[in-house]
This record gives structure tokens, sequence and C-alpha cells, in this order.
């Protein structure tokens, strides 16, 4: 980003919230510019009080004379003929770190040189400013470069970073939590904290965001305003306060409040002093003009709807107000809204607000409102957070923290919703109601925690909820089953299903214990030396592309449940679970053919579910994602993909937030099946950015899983790797066996796509091969066809190849992978004696064209056969493929497998066209013959003799000849100057 900004020259306007980092980015510019010079200047905070004060501080670091003398004697004349005599004629960066603090002629004077230096292309100048007001005019017409809050994400690493790693996750995820993106606050609030607090032995203190954090923070830009107008910033603090879920993150409306109804209350709180008792007294209106006026430069005003340029700000104006005076501020707000009609919610949140001990019948009424759907979910947590801190019943308590964790779960907020959940656990309560809790902490710990802890949560709540709610109880097995799906454990889904569809008793299931009398199941990612459980059986026999781990349950809509806990799971009884029951089940029996019929039922149901007007069903994201679910299981992809879209336009509804990145998650899976790899990085890189916003580790790990295998194929390692890393990173901490599959199976096809077929056999043996380190059931047959290609590339067909190949082909079988069939082929004329591969290769052509599934697998066959046939001197048929070969990965990006087409026709005597040389190798080697530019890339990668003559279907004896044309062209006399002079060559080209 840092280099984008300086790009070109000119001058730009760094902004952000304060404390967002933007001191941190002009030095991070400033390291990075590839300057003979750079100029670093602060402004003054005693600047505006001094004409031009600015402008000589500015001269003065430029090393140019402070007077301003120039040939036309204008300030922004003096500043450009300053920088021209600083760059000399080369690059020049010049950072001005709080420009807003200038004084106003200074400004103008840059602003008018900034015209001059559009498109310069030498002198840069960044013109760093507070986001707590707007732009000054002076600047406003400059380009704006904003400094945006951290994502969770990054959040997390800056407190890792910030404690060596010491931190512990819950006291990380409440500080990421409180510090909404602020690298400062975070950093503020971790060094506060004793060492038994940063490792999670003692409580924290309060609030981690207290009101002298925040004011230590942003005070200083609340100076100087009337005390009409620090009315006015409380009450509009106070009446948005609640407005902060992820739903909201992308409404601006949101985070508003009607200026003509802040300035009532601002009145309203102005004239009842703090503590009366009586808000309806009202006092006669003064009808001079309001002091009001000017409106805090702090605030924005936007179609008569008023709030904050900086949500620190606003949360600075509300903590240091005192209790009483928010408590006034609640008051004045509560009367104001009266006053215009207004009633419900929003009214009854105020007026608890505005009293230090609220009354049960006040908390049971607030309560009672915050259960209308059509009220935000983050008003709706509030509410019955507010309800549950203030209730002294502690049935009641557990019961309203719950909802309002149900309802900071389905609003995005993951952290928060963990949070509300630990207190209504301290709380007594029913074994129902602690049914419910354990229900939807199972659900929330599936996307953002250890699966198997989501799963231990998950059986404990069905087993809480039998006696009072069957079918939630069962609708709690079906999660789990999802937990055991994403725990790459067959066995336990398919114990946990026998359960689930009514053929046993749930507790006789879970009892003795507490957990129940469950197999052995996988907890380690691939790679792990760890036993997986049974082997054997039909449970583990292959079975289609997995759903991600995802639960989409409901449960019934019972008194305690209310509404929000209906969102949280799909009811047992509904078409759409018993047919995913069904069918899930006969596909871990290995019973294929019973289970295509009810998951088809299923995704037809589902289809006209969402094509009818009003279906309740199809409002929802859940029955749209277990049909993409469905859909994929069975190979359908275009009824996957709309599913997909049904639910990712049920879950762009106001209080859907949470489904957003899984929508985005299924329909990246569906266009990567259908070899639509630009599409799939899409929904991936949307569906990231919505799972970090929504604190969803887990599904952001498969979204990085998706993206590395996009990247595998347009061959960017420096990709692969970062997003593969990423995936596992989680993955091994969460034991998500199918995201660790995934990521491996991205970074061996990289290794494939750039002829290191050695390392991907490496990578992908233990994945495919039966054992204990073998990657998820329903993934690792993915990787199959990619094993098989390097393993025979490697002269490594005869080590269990064959046996790997044959579960393919009972996998292909099944018919749930249009492109299995023509891979099966093609594995068999790898594997085939020096008669058949030709036939071979040409049925699996003949499958593609049938089958479908994209250009990219049409495209390797075509390339594997190609490279058969010029290696049997069949020039013109090779060129014939290995020409449609490059056309088709060129067509589809990928680079990596374009250039394996390109060295294989300049083999075969070709010059192809297109961007690129062979391989990488750069204009030191053009003196090589191709055969020789291909032996050379190997040897430098470390390849011996052997390994070079299999990978390039020659003799060790054509290696060794071709190898000694090498050295004696080249002038090298030993393997290690040749790798030097190779990857001189490719950093040359």
């Amino acid at each position: 980003m840092t280099g984008q900004t300086t790009a070109g020259g000119g001058v730009r306007v760094v902004t952000g919230e304060p404390g967002c980092g933007r001191t941190a980015f002009l030095a991070r510019a400033a390291r990075s510019y590839p300057a003979a010079r750079v100029v670093g200047v602060r402004a003054d905070p005693a600047a505006p009080a001094v004409p031009l004060g600015g402008l000589r501080a500015l001269l003065r670091a430029l090393g140019a004379p402070v007077g301003l003398s120039s040939a036309d004697g204008q300030p922004a004349a003096v500043l450009l003929d300053a920088l021209r005599a600083a760059s000399a004629g080369a690059p020049l960066l010049v950072c001005a770190d709080d420009a807003h603090l200038w004084d106003a002629p200074t400004r103008e004077a840059v602003g008018r040189a900034a015209e001059y230096l559009r498109g310069n292309g030498r002198v840069s100048v960044l013109l760093s400013v507070s986001g707590h007001r707007p732009v000054d005019r002076e600047f406003a017409a400059l380009p704006v470069v904003r400094v945006d809050p951290l994502s969770p994400a990054d959040a997390a690493r800056l407190l890792d970073e910030a404690t060596g790693g010491a931190l512990e996750r819950a006291v990380c995820d409440a500080l990421v939590d409180a510090s909404e993106g602020s690298p400062a606050l975070l950093l503020a609030m971790v060094r506060r904290l004793s060492p038994a607090q940063i490792r999670g032995h003692r409580a924290l203190p309060g609030p981690p965001a207290d009101a002298e954090l925040l004011t230590a923070l942003a005070g200083g830009f609340l100076t100087g305003f009337t005390s009409a107008q620090e009315d006015l910033l409380l009450t509009v603090a106070a009446a948005v306060q609640d407005t902060d879920d992820a739903d909201d993150a992308d409404d601006t409306q949101a985070t508003r409040i009607g200026l003509a109804l802040a300035r009532t209350a601002a009145e309203h709180l102005r004239a009842t002093p703090p503590g009366t008792e009586d808000p309806r007294a009202r006092p006669p209106r003064n009808e001079t003009p309001s002091p009001l006026d000017p409106l805090p430069e702090v605030l924005v005003v936007v179609d008569g709807e008023a709030g904050f340029h900086s949500d620190l700000v606003r949360r600075a104006v509300y903590a240091g107000a005192g209790p009483e005076r928010r408590r006034a501020a609640h008051r004045a707000l509560a009367r104001a809204l009266e006053d215009v009609g207004v009633t419900g919610l929003h009214v009854l949140l105020h007026r608890a607000r505005s009293t230090a001990v609220a009354r049960p019948e006040t908390l049971t009424e607030l309560a009672a409102a915050a259960g209308d759907p059509a009220t935000p979910r983050s008003l709706r947590c509030a509410a019955y957070t507010h309800a549950a801190g203030s209730a002294e019943d502690g049935t009641r308590r557990a019961e309203w923290y719950t909802a309002a964790a149900e309802q900071a779960l389905l609003g995005g907020r993951t952290h928060r919703a963990v949070r509300l959940l630990d207190r209504a656990r301290d709380s007594a309560a029913p074994m129902a109601l602690r049914g419910r809790v354990e229900l939807v902490r199972g659900t929330t710990i599936l996307h953002d925690g250890p699966v198997d802890e989501a799963r231990a949560s998950l059986l404990l709540a069905a087993r809480l909820l039998t006696a009072s709610s069957p079918r939630q109880a069962q609708s709690a097995l079906l999660a789990a089953v999802d937990a055991a799906w994403a725990a790459g454990d067959a066995p336990g889904c398919l114990h946990l299903l026998s359960g689930a569809d009514g053929s046993a008793d749930p507790v006789a299931r879970l009892d003795p214990g507490p957990y129940g009398d469950l197999p052995a199941h996988r907890t380690e990612p691939p790679g792990s030396q760890e036993p997986s459980g049974a082997q054997g059986g039909p449970a583990n026999r292959s079975v289609p592309f997995g759903t991600g781990g995802n639960p989409v349950v409901r449960a019934d809509r019972d008194p305690v449940a209310r509404e929000g806990a209906s969102a949280l799971v799909l009811a047992d009884g509904s078409p759409v679970s018993r047919g995913y029951r069904s069918g899930v089940r006969a596909l871990l029996e290995g019973r294929f053919a019973q289970a295509a019929e009810p998951l088809r039922r299923l995704v037809a149901d589902a289809e006209a579910a969402g094509g009818t007007a009003g279906a309740a069903a199809a409002d929802e994201p859940d029955t749209a994602l277990r049909a993409a679910a469905a859909a994929l299981l069975l190979g359908d992809l275009a009824a996957a993909r709309r599913a997909g879209a049904r639910a990712l336009a049920a879950a762009r509804t106001p209080g859907a937030a949470a489904a957003l990145a899984r929508a985005r998650e299924y329909l990246a899976y569906a266009e990567l099946r259908a070899g639509r790899h630009a599409l799939a990085r899409t929904h991936a890189e949307e569906g990231l950015r919505a799972a970090h916003r929504t604190g969803q580790r887990n599904t952001a790990a498969h979204q990085h899983a998706v993206l590395a295998l996009a990247a595998s194929i347009e061959g960017a390692p420096e990709e692969v790797a970062a997003h593969a890393d990423a995936a596992l990173a989680t993955a091994r901490r969460h034991g998500l066996v199918q995201a660790a599959t995934l990521a491996e199976w991205a970074v061996a096809r990289a290794d494939l796509a750039r002829g290191r077929p050695r390392e991907a056999a490496d990578r992908l043996g233990p994945l495919v091969r039966p054992g204990p380190r073998r990657g998820h059931f329903a993934v690792w047959m993915l990787a199959v066809p990619c094993f098989v290609e390097a393993a025979a590339s490697t002269g490594r067909a005869d080590e269990g190849v064959t046996e790997v190949v044959e579960e393919f082909a009972r996998w292909a079988g099944f018919g749930a992978d249009l492109q299995a069939p023509a891979q099966l082929t093609r594995c068999r004329a790898l594997l085939a004696p020096a008669d058949r591969p030709d036939a071979l290769y040409r049925h699996a052509l003949d499958l593609h064209d049938t089958g479908g599934g994209g250009d990219f697998e049409r495209a390797r066959t075509e390339l594997l056969h190609g490279k058969w046939l010029r290696r049997r001197r069949r020039l013109s048929e090779a060129r014939d493929r290995l020409g449609a070969a490059l056309v088709a990965f060129e067509h589809c990006g990928a680079r990596a497998w374009a250039d394996q087409a390109r060295a294989e026709l300049r083999a075969g005597g070709v010059a192809p066209g297109g961007g690129g040389g062979p391989m990488g190798l750069g204009p030191g080697l053009a003196g090589l013959t191709p055969q020789q530019l291909r032996i050379a890339r190997c040897v430098a990668e470390g390849a011996t003799n052997r390994e070079v003559a299999l990978t390039l279907s020659v003799s060790t004896r054509t290696v060794d000849y071709h190898l000694r044309k090498v050295f004696a062209a080249l002038g090298v006399r030993s393997r290690v100057e040749l790798v030097r002079m190779v990857e001189k060559a490719g950093r040359e080209g």
C-alpha cells in the first residue's frame, strides 16, 4: 500500500482515526521509498497561531532559505522552488505528519503547489491529517489514502508481537473486541496489564478500554467546545452507542441520529439537571437562536442525520461524561423520542439506562421488547445485556445473557457472544437453559475455536435438552456432526448421525458420562503422528467434497429460546434436515446409490422453497446453505452455485451477518470445483473479509485454503505459501482437518506447476495413502490426480500408487465429480505400459469434453499427452496438443503451467508467442538449447541426474550428455556455479 501511495509522484492526504497508525504509515513509506532523499516534518501544535509557520518549518526541513521571496513572491512558488532544489532531478519523498495543525496560509500554499506536482513523477508528498474532523478545504481536492482500522486477525498479530506470544487467547479476544481496530488503543490496553493478567491467571481490571484510556487517546480533540456543544456531543454518542455489530459496519445510517432529534435531546439535557426524578418537567423553551451552532467539527451530518467522524472520539465522549451525566443523556433522549411519538425498544432502553437501579418489571418489559425480530440485533443485544446485568434472579440473568449472546453471534460479534455466554454459565439456571447455553456456545466455537471443544459443548447441549426439547437435542447432535466433519472424524460423524436420525435414543447414546461413549476421533490435521481412529470399514470409504464443517441448525421456538435461538439451528423435523442426515449417513456407509436420492430431494425442495414468495425457510440462509452442501456432495455444481447465491442474498439482509462468510465459502467451493478459479478467488477474498469482520477464524481458514488453491493454478508460489500458512496456523490450533488438507494440496500443486514433482509427491503421499496421516476423508481424493502425476514423473509409481488409483476409481464411479472420470483415465495413462497411454489420453480428453469441469484440467491432460508424444518423436501431434494446452492455460491465468507448455513446445522446435521465458530462466542462459535449459533448471533445483531423467522422461546418459554441453557453454565447472548462474539469470529475466 505504501508503494502504491508514493507511485507516480504528487501530493496525497493520509487520514484515519486517531491512533490508527498514520505516523507509522509515513515511517513505513519512508523506509520503502526508493529515493535518494526522504524528508520528514511534524507539525507543531502551536503552528496555527503563526501565519506561514508551517511553511517555514517545511522549508527548514528541505534545507531551503526560510525567507519568503521568489520570482512572484507567492508562498506556493517558494515551496515549489524548494522542492525542486531538494530533488535536484532525483526522487524525493516528503512526509508531513499532523498537517491539519498547520495554519491556513500554509495549507493553501501546499494545496496550490500540489496542482503543479501532480504527475511530476519525481517528488512525492504525503500529508498526514487526523480523521476526527473533515479534511481541510485546502486539501479537499487531493487524493486521499485512508488507514483503516485493523482487522481482528491483524489486531491479534499485533498483540502477539507486543507480548512475545504470551497473551492468553481469551484475553486477546477481549482486547481485540474492545479496541475496535485501533492500534494505539490496543497497545495502551495491553501495557496496563500485569504478567498474570496477560497469561489469563487474573481477571482483567473492569472494562479494558475505560474512560481514562479513551480520553488519553482522543481527549485532545474534545477541547474548546461550549457547554451546549458538549451536551449535543453526549446525546449523539449516547444515541448511537449500540449500533456496532457487523451488519452496522457497512451501514453508515445505523451510526447516526436525526440532527433535529439530537438538538431536542441536548436542550432537554441542558434544562434538566442530572438526578432530576421527574423527566416530564418541561422548562419554557428559549426562542433565541440555539447556542448549539456552529456544530462541533467532530460531527458529520448527512441528509439530516448526525454522527461522529471518529468512533474513538464517540467512545471517549460517552465514557468521559461520568455515570450520572450519561444517565441524564439517556433520560433526555427518551423524552425527545416520546415527544415525536416514538415508542418501543429504543425508548425502553434509554429509560432503563437513565436510572441507577431498574425495577424488575422494567427489566421484564425491556427483555420482552428485545424479542422483536424487526429490531436491529445490536440494539436487541444491548437490551438483553442491560436487563441481565441488572437482574437479581439467577435464572432470568442466565436467560437474558444467553439471548444477548445469540444476538451478538448472529450480528457477527463472536468474541462478545463468548463473553456473554461465560456470564450466563456463571449464573444458576435449570437444565433446559443450560442446554441452550451450550448449544449457542458450541455453535459459536465451531466457527471460531477448537472444533472438538465445539463438539463437546454440542453433545452436552443434546444431553441437557433431551427431556425438555427433543428436537433441539437432535439439532445439537446434527451440529455435532458438523464439528466431527470439520475434524475429519468419519466414524464420529456416522456414530452421531445414527442418533440424530431418530434410530436410537440420543440420551442412551450419550450415556454414560456427559459426552457419551464416542469412538476415538481425529483431532490433529494431516501431518500429525496421532492416530485418526479406525481406517477400515465403510465409514472410511471415499465420500464427496465436504461442507466446510459449517453448522446450519435451528432450535424450537419455545418460550425460552425465543427468536434468537431459532436462527441458530435448523429444526430437526424439517425435510431439509432429514434429507441431509439420511444422505450423509448413506455416503459415510458407502451406500452411494441410496445417498443420492435424499440429497437430490433436499436440493429440489430447497429450490422450490426459494422460489415461493413469502416462504419463511427461504428468508434465512440456513436452508440454502444445507442445500449448497448437499449439491456439493452430489457434484451438482450448478445447483450448489444457485443455493450459495440464495444463501448470500439472505445473509445480506439485516441481522444475518454471521452467515455471510459461510455463504461465500460455499460459492468459492462450487466455483473451484467447476474450474472457475478467478470467481472462486473473488468469493474467497470477500468471504475472508467477512470472516475477519465477524470473528470467524475457522471460516477464515477455509477461505485461505481456497485462495491457496486458486493461487496454485495461477502460479504464484509466494501467495500460495502465505495463504496456506495462514490456513494451517488456524487448522493446527483448532483441529480443522479439512482446511489443512486443502492447504497441503495447494502447496503440492504449486510445486507440480513449477516443475518440482519430487516435492509434490513427498507432500501428497501421506495425504492420499492409507494410514494415520491421510487427509480429510471427504477431500483427499481430490488430490489423487496430482499425486499420481508427481509420482509417475519421479519414478515412484510402484510405491502404493496403483492402490490409491483403484480407490479413486471407486470415488469416480459415484458421479459426484464431473472431472473425476477424465482424471482417472489420465492417471491410468501415466501408469500404463508404453503401448497404451496414447489411447488412454485420447479417451480422457473425450471424457473432459462430455463431463465439463473447466479448461484447466483438460489443459493438464493435453500437456501430459503432448509431453508423451514429443518424447516419442511424434512432433506434429505433440505441437497440436501442447499448443492447445498453452492457449487454455493462458486463458485461465495458469502462468506456471503455461510456462511448462512453452518449454515443451521449444523442446519440440517451436517458438511459441506469449509472455515469459521458459520457466523463469533469463537472458544469461539464452545460448542453451530448450532441452539444455530444462536440464539446467532441474539441476539448479537440486535434482540428481537420475531424477532429472525421470522428470524429463529421458535416459540418464542423455542427461549426462546435455549437462556436459551446459557446463561447456556456460563456462562453469561445478553444480554450485550452475545454480548461481541459473538464479542470476532468473533475476535478470
